[in-house]
């Protein structure tokens, strides 16, 4: 009886060969025979809800293979998985591949390896300016042509103009508070002063707007800041 299960054993552990199947133009290989739509998903780095499809050779039509359906890697043939809907782009010259249709500017930092003190900017055709993308910012990938990131090192200081006299501000944001304290030297509590302030020249997607108390705005290099004093008294 143990002489059985010893053999049982050898042959169990006997060598086997590796299946080889390709995902995406990617050779891999596994000692099991079936692997899942999402295992095989989860292996390429490929979204679960992503369509993932196998190939058929003409004048077959290409198999959906849904995530939970076992697929036989052991036939004759080499097993090619693709995918249809996936989108190129560049970050800092670059390629990466996405499998949806928006990305966000933190999912963007992450691919690229971007230190937080750098700035990401989408490079737009020459003669216009670059559009600066925030962390929490969605960006469209289906749009004609691939498109191109690139990250700078965030500038330490900027010219700011508040009431068309030029302050050096060395913060990322400014407050509604702080621009009145550089326009008259200090800010009133008194609930019978009131303040305005409005800006230009700032970043899109707002390059100009009003600020109301409590309020902060990102500075950019030569933003223009107008500040006045209302008394309700």
């Amino acid at each position: 009886m143990k002489l059985d299960n010893h053999q049982g054993d050898l042959h169990s552990h006997s060598p086997k060969i590796p299946l080889k199947f390709v995902i995406e133009g990617k050779e891999y290989e596994t000692f099991d025979q079936y692997r899942t739509g999402a295992e095989l998903k989860q292996l390429a780095g490929i979204p679960l809800d992503t369509e993932l499809f196998l190939s058929i050779s003409k004048p077959y039509q290409d198999e959906l293979i849904e995530n939970e359906k076992q697929v036989n890697l052991a036939r004759p043939e080499t097993e090619y998985f693709f995918v249809k809907k996936k989108l190129q782009f560049f970050i800092n010259d670059k390629p990466f591949t996405w499998y949806k249709q928006y990305i966000r500017g933190v999912q963007i930092r992450e691919l690229g390896n971007i230190p937080a003190e750098d700035d990401i900017f989408l490079d737009i055709k020459e003669g216009w300016q670059d559009d600066q993308i925030f962390d929490d910012e969605v960006v469209d990938l289906a749009r004609p042509g691939k498109e191109r990131f690139f990250s700078k090192p965030r500038p330490t200081e900027v010219t700011i103009i508040v009431n068309a006299r030029p302050h050096i501000w060395k913060e990322i944001n400014i407050s509604f508070e702080q621009l009145v304290v550089l326009a008259f030297g200090s800010y009133d509590n008194n609930p019978n002063k009131g303040y305005t302030v409005t800006y230009s020249r700032g970043w899109e997607p707002k390059p100009e707007g009003t600020m109301v108390k409590g309020s902060v705005v990102r500075v950019k290099n030569k933003m223009i800041f107008d500040v006045t004093a209302t008394d309700k008294s």
